[in-house]
Parts: structure tokens; C-alpha cells; sequence
């Protein structure tokens, strides 16, 4: 008995209609990327185990796919794991190529990315990312335009967000003030969990992992703090006074905030003080998206990084990005049928086969509608009109370009739109203008 065919658990197969919308959504990213001035690469699906591990911290090296070494010498090949996610591998590609480039560097990356997740709604093992990331450059112009971009990408798919920001350093600081400075990674992988498992339960994963009840007494009303950004920040001056990082940290905010304001950005952006963002590389600025309309985790998250190369070997060269989470973002668009109906249509007209004569008629017609950027089919086999109908409607193609022994006399053809039912005789010169 043949066996029957499965694919792994957390990954997926795409067909016509989910690629239609997924490319819709690289093509939008990738449009607002290229306007700010970023240029694309790629990197490889796999890297040296050792440029992946220590970078993520304890929790996401233990969700690193590694693979067995296979067409080497196993004693000398360099273990590998799949790329868990686009940063520290443009990192690496930063170092390895810094005679190449031209810095500050802008580079977007459209490519997929492994984690050995437990899959479940919203989180696969295989998923794409798309990045997008300056390096070079320390300036908060470049955390402005990271938000004018998030802004433009969801305001083109008409998607309503929240763009969340908070500083690394002010979380930093907090860990100073409460006495416990060793303990900041410990904290920020805690409340970073916050949406997921509540106030409570991140108040007890910091008493397990060693901090004081006067430290969490201090942490606490941070996270739940409300008001005006500007609120939140003279209430936080007085709570950091102590400790230069996190003052650093609020500087920073007010600064970004003060540029926000002068942007015309049209979603909403906001300063909440209980991100956390749990990779440990952030240093800076740190950005999560959440769709308003739709309940999904982040759509987006990203930060600012000092000291990514220095790791392989490059030090001070500080960088920020953020990345587009594709996946989730095609469930906000489908949820709330955001995507273009034309954008599944694999042509926007077939035209009938009835005959050997009238396709030699269609086939330069079909050319010159291809020269002028028309998609469009023609019917491969000469049989019911009827069964031709069909195939139009199930490819959500739009339109039917009928030609028979009458258009062939006049030089026209029978232009149908399929939702509407209208036809009108057009002639072969004039059908590409009448389709646009």
C-alpha cells in the first residue's frame, strides 16, 4: 500500500491562492523598503553552528534546528544549524563583506527562517521574515524611518496598528535601580511574556528566577504604568534618577517620540514600558506591532543592536532593524479579507479555443497584450464553451475574450466580464486599453 504523502509538523504548502497573497504582501514590503533607499541580499538557509549559538539567548538556542553533517568528513566539517532568524546571519554577512559595502548599510531580506517551536495557531517551524536593517549609523533618524515604514506598509494593505516602542537601556536601568543589575536578562525574557501568561505569572517566573519582593515591588507598577508618553516619562526620570543607563535610555524615547511627532505618521504609536523583546542582542530601541482589528500576536518586532559584529569580529558598528512577520500578517489580511480581489487571478483574460483557425487568430493578440504587461491565457483545448466558462471562474479570472468566425471577419474580439455578465465587441488593436 503506497504510503500517504505528509509534510512535518509547523510547516505548510502553499498553492495559487496563498501564494497570491503571500507575493502580495512581499511585493508591498519590498516596495516601501526600496522607496527609504534599502537594497536586497541573501544569505544562505544554513550557517556554522557557532555563528548561530549564544546568540539568542538560553531559551532560543535550544530552538535552534541543527543538521547532521553530510558530504564532508564529519571530524572536519563545522557543525550547522538552520537559520533561526535574518539578523545575526546579516551580521555575519556585515563582517564577512566590509570591504564591499557602503556604510551606513540599508539592507532588506525576504527569506525563511527555522525555529524547533511546538507548533500550534500562529507559530510555525518554518516561516518567512522580512527585514529590514541599517547599520552604521547610531543616529534615531534611522528608528524614525523604521517607523514611517511600518506606517506605510500597513496603511497601503489597510491594516490598522499599534506600533509599541521601548528602550533596552531603561530596562536596564530598572534592573540598576532594583539593586539587582545582573539579573536583566532574567527580566526582560520574563516580561516579555506579559501578553501571554499575565502580570501575575511574570511577578512569579521573577521571584523564581532570584529577584527580591523589593525589586519586583519596583518593576510592577512599571509595566502597568498609563498616561501620556510624556507622563510616563517624567514618572520614569523620577524612578531611573539613579541610574545613568536608564536616564540615557529616556533621553532616547523623548528624543524618538519628539521626531515621531513631526512626521505625519497615521497609526498609532505608543511608549509601553512593559516591552521587553526577549533577544538578548537588543541594546537600544526596541519595537513590537500589534494588529488592532485582528487578535494575533506581533506582526512585527525588531531593535536596536550596538554590538552584533563585534561578535565575528567587528566591534562598534551599531545597527537597527525591524522584521515583518509574513505569515502573520497574511492571517490579518485573510481574517479581515484585506487582500485585493484581483490578486488571485493568475490572468486578467482568457481567451476561447474554438478552432484551430481562430487560435492562429488569437495568438498574436494574446502577444501583444503580454508586451504591454496583460496577463492572459488561452484556452488550450478546442471543446464546450461552457467548460471554458468554468475554468475562467475557478482561476478568478475576470474577463472572456471570445473569438469566432464574426470577430475574425471584423478584426474584433467579444470582450466578456465574467461578474457583471457585459459584453462588448473590441477591436484586436484596442483590447489592451480597453482590459487597463
Amino acid at each position: 500500500m503506497a504510503q500517504k504523502p505528509s509534510i512535518p509538523k509547523g510547516t505548510r504548502d502553499f498553492g495559487p491562492s496563498e501564494m497570491s497573497g503571500r507575493n502580495y504582501i512581499f511585493q508591498t514590503v519590498r516596495s516601501v523598503f526600496r522607496q527609504y533607499g534599502y537594497q536586497c541580499i541573501e544569505t544562505p538557509s544554513m550557517e556554522n553552528l557557532s555563528t548561530l549559538l549564544g546568540k539568542y539567548g538560553e531559551e532560543g538556542d535550544k530552538l535552534l534546528f541543527r543538521i547532521q553533517n553530510s558530504g564532508e568528513k564529519a571530524t572536519l566539517a563545522p557543525e550547522k544549524g538552520l537559520r533561526y532568524d535574518l539578523t545575526v546571519p546579516f551580521a555575519r554577512f556585515v563582517v564577512q563583506h566590509q570591504n564591499e559595502l557602503s556604510f551606513p548599510f540599508k539592507r532588506y531580506q525576504i527569506q525563511p527562517v527555522w525555529r524547533a517551536d511546538r507548533p500550534q495557531k500562529g507559530r510555525y517551524r518554518e516561516f518567512c521574515q522580512c527585514d529590514v536593517d541599517v547599520i552604521g549609523s547610531k543616529s534615531l533618524l534611522n528608528e524614525l524611518e523604521l517607523v514611517q515604514i511600518v506606517d506605510d506598509v500597513f496603511s497601503r494593505m489597510g491594516v490598522r496598528v499599534c506600533i509599541k516602542i521601548n528602550n533596552r537601556k531603561i530596562l536596564a536601568g530598572l534592573a540598576e535601580v532594583s539593586g539587582q543589575p545582573d539579573k536583566l536578562v532574567d527580566i526582560t525574557v520574563a516580561i516579555d511574556k506579559i501578553d501571554k501568561i499575565g502580570l501575575d505569572a511574570v511577578k512569579q517566573e521573577l521571584f523564581e528566577k532570584g529577584l527580591t519582593e523589593q525589586a519586583v515591588a519596583l518593576i510592577e507598577p512599571v509595566l502597568t504604568l498609563s498616561g501620556t508618553t510624556a507622563e510616563k516619562i517624567g514618572k520614569m526620570r523620577g524612578l531611573l534618577a539613579g541610574s545613568e543607563t536608564g536616564l540615557k535610555g529616556l533621553e532616547e524615547v523623548d528624543t524618538l517620540f519628539s521626531l515621531i511627532a513631526g512626521a505625519c505618521i497615521g497609526q498609532p504609536v505608543e511608549l509601553d514600558l512593559s516591552l521587553a523583546r526577549g533577544l538578548n542582542y537588543y541594546t537600544g530601541a526596541i519595537f513590537e506591532v500589534k494588529a488592532l482589528d485582528f487578535a494575533i500576536g506581533s506582526i512585527c518586532g525588531g531593535g536596536r543592536y550596538d554590538d552584533l559584529t563585534g561578535i565575528f569580529g567587528l566591534p562598534n558598528m551599531s545597527g537597527v532593524g525591524i522584521s515583518f512577520g509574513a505569515d502573520r500578517i497574511y492571517d490579518v489580511l485573510s481574517g479581515l479579507d484585506l487582500f485585493p480581489h484581483d490578486a488571485a487571478a493568475a490572468a486578467r483574460v482568457l481567451f476561447t479555443n474554438m478552432g484551430e483557425k481562430e487560435t492562429a487568430y488569437t495568438i498574436p493578440v494574446a502577444a501583444s497584450l503580454r508586451a504591454r504587461g496583460i496577463a492572459c491565457e488561452i484556452y488550450p483545448d478546442n471543446t464546450k464553451l461552457k467548460k471554458q466558462f468554468e475554468y475562467a471562474d475557478r482561476k478568478g479570472i475576470p474577463y472572456l475574450a471570445i473569438v469566432g468566425d464574426q470577430e475574425m471577419a471584423a478584426g474584433t474580439v467579444t470582450l466578456k466580464d465574467l461578474a457583471t455578465g457585459q459584453q462588448q465587441a473590441v477591436p484586436k488593436d484596442g483590447l489592451a486599453d480597453a482590459l487597463k
